[in-house]
């Protein structure tokens, strides 16, 4: 009786040419998915650069060199209008506007207490009155410049500037009605002051319950349906989260959420309703918890068991467990996990609508309890204007919202890596 010997490599080597084949159309599949992502990306770039640079032309209903030979005859002959001093921009309003105009401004708030800022913006609006004819991209801008300038040309008491949107002064003027005087000034402190009640509110108690749960709580239903409903949570829409926050915040904790209960409410730019920036952080706080309820426990659980035992073993008790060595090893994970919530609540529109964030609002925030605004809510509005001119202060305030977004994240990054070091070391 003889045996046969089969050479295993002649079932062995087909499999493996199929396998390699069918790898390497999953990685050509991969790579086709890692370059869509990144030509939409560059596609969504280009678009908010072409839109926040070009062409403008503006025709003055008042020259503001007029204006500065007038009540400054002395001026350098350089001197621009915004650097008059208050006083001076001052009696260019009211001289230049109705008596009844300038006493509501002035009931607003008092021009002794504006800036320079403030009042330059109103002296542009009101007397200069820029208005601007007709913008071009920044292709259309670089590629048809000799056409461009032979329309303008044909204009009456109309100036062609190229025009960068986002300059200090788009930053550092107020909102308005009139696109060559708006800003976000105002959206960009609503959404610093937004953000900061978020993460003030959301860290402490998304980390407080990640920890109880990961480290006190017993495996029980009851358990086990708060952590099923943490999960679901997460995928609400956040218009949801709006439709709460008006319930609770805006109606049923009005006399909390609007100062009145502090004494706080009735100000020139407080809203004696719930409508303030503390019920817009409280609700992103709700939106953006269990994101970093789950992040958090999913850093408290990579910490290795061997070193709570070590700590144990040495008669530490489960707090002390937990605070020198749990929250130290788990905190890198935790701030990625903030970084993440904090990145979603900062670019949230719809819930912010539902409690009624304000679309135009010229004063700035002073306070929690104060109305507000803020930069989605802004670039929500102006994309919504018909005119071309609004679609390039929307670009320029996304320019400016991703620059907002990429600071505070890399403010979260370098405080990350800085525990990371500690750790290792």
């Amino acid at each position: 009786m003889s045996l046969t010997v089969r050479n295993p490599d002649e079932d062995f080597e087909p499999n493996t040419v199929g396998r390699n084949r069918a790898a390497s159309v999953w990685q050509i599949v991969f790579l086709l998915a890692t370059i869509l992502c990144v030509a939409l990306l560059l596609i969504l770039l280009v678009k908010i650069v072409n839109d926040a640079f070009g062409f403008v032309a503006i025709q003055n209903e008042i020259d503001p060199h007029v204006l500065i030979a007038k009540y400054v005859p002395d001026a350098a002959p350089n001197t621009r209008l915004a650097e008059l001093p208050p006083a001076t921009l001052t009696l260019i309003f009211k001289d230049n506007v109705s008596a009844g105009l300038y006493r509501r401004y002035d009931r607003e708030k008092k021009f002794e207490e504006r800036t320079a800022a403030e009042i330059f913006a109103l002296v542009q609006e009101r007397v200069v009155q820029p208005k601007i004819v007709d913008t071009w991209d920044l292709i259309a801008s670089l590629t048809n410049r000799a056409a461009i300038e032979a329309e303008v040309a044909a204009l009456p008491n109309v100036t062609l500037e190229f025009r960068n949107w986002v300059n200090t002064d788009f930053i550092n003027n107020p909102q308005s009605p009139d696109p060559e005087s708006a800003g976000v000034r105002t959206a960009i402190l609503g959404s610093l002051l937004t953000i900061l009640i978020t993460i003030l509110v959301a860290f402490p108690i998304g980390v407080g319950a990640a920890i109880y749960l990961e480290e006190y709580a017993v495996d029980n239903r009851f358990n086990r349906i708060i952590q099923t409903n943490i999960t679901n949570l997460a995928g609400v829409p956040s218009i949801i989260y709006g439709m709460l926050g008006l319930a609770i915040f805006v109606r049923v904790l009005e006399p909390l959420t609007s100062g009145v209960a502090f004494g706080a409410a009735g100000g020139g730019d407080t809203s004696q309703n719930g409508r303030t920036i503390l019920s817009a952080g409280l609700t992103l706080a709700l939106l953006v918890l269990p994101v970093i309820i789950i992040n958090a426990q999913e850093a408290i659980r990579a910490v290795p068991r061997s070193l709570r035992q070590a700590s144990f073993g040495l008669g530490a008790t489960k707090w002390q467990t937990v605070w020198h060595h749990v929250l130290p090893n788990a905190l890198p994970g935790i701030l990625t996990g903030t970084i993440l919530a904090m990145s979603r609540a900062i670019g949230e529109t719809a819930p912010l609508v539902v409690i009624g964030a304000s679309t135009f609002i010229t004063v700035d925030p002073s306070g929690p309890f104060s109305k507000f605004t803020t930069l989605p809510i802004q670039i929500y509005h102006w994309t919504a204007r018909p005119q071309a001119e609004f679609r390039n202060l929307a670009a320029a305030a996304i320019v400016v919202l991703l620059v907002l977004l990429l600071t505070l994240n890399a403010v979260a990054i370098i405080l990350r890596n800085r525990f990371s070091r500690r750790r290792v070391a």
